[in-house]
């Protein structure tokens, strides 16, 4: 895949309607909206980042905040009705050295988590093994 020049999520925000050929995103709320991770940890790994472009929570409105907190709460929701997983890592990273990617834009990582999901393949080949494509995954959460 290309890498953009660019916030990924302002560039994803952009686009009109969620599909599959406009960078994953899976829902758009009034202030926030979801995508696959392109680069995922795991299946169904997807980012939540608010609209506006800003580096931490903090500088979102109440009304942003809320918006965002909802579709996690709906994003949660949805991956553990169609995939149960056993867990989730649910989390931001805030800043460079912390390993935020786009540290100036705030999101949050909802990773589900199942037992066993961790091979030798990380450690042995640097290589993480995802067993969904990132379209298979798109069209199962867009359900």
């Amino acid at each position: 895949m290309k890498k953009k020049k660019g916030c990924i999520f302002c560039i994803a925000k952009k686009k009109e309607t969620p599909d599959a050929d406009n960078r994953y995103i899976l829902r758009k709320t009034t202030h926030s909206f979801s995508i696959l991770n392109r680069y995922p940890y795991n299946n169904a790994h997807v980012m939540i980042a608010p609209y506006r472009h800003v580096g931490w929570l903090g500088a979102l409105s109440e009304e942003e905040l809320l918006d965002l907190m909802k579709l996690l709460n709906y994003t949660k929701k949805k991956i553990d009705r169609l995939l149960s997983p056993v867990g989730f890592n649910i989390g931001i990273n805030v800043g460079k050295i912390a390993g935020a990617g786009f540290p100036g834009h705030v999101h949050i990582h909802v990773v589900p988590r199942w037992a066993g999901d961790t091979n030798f393949m990380p450690v042995t080949a640097e290589t993480k093994v995802v067993s969904c494509s990132l379209k298979e995954m798109w069209n199962l959460l867009r359900k």
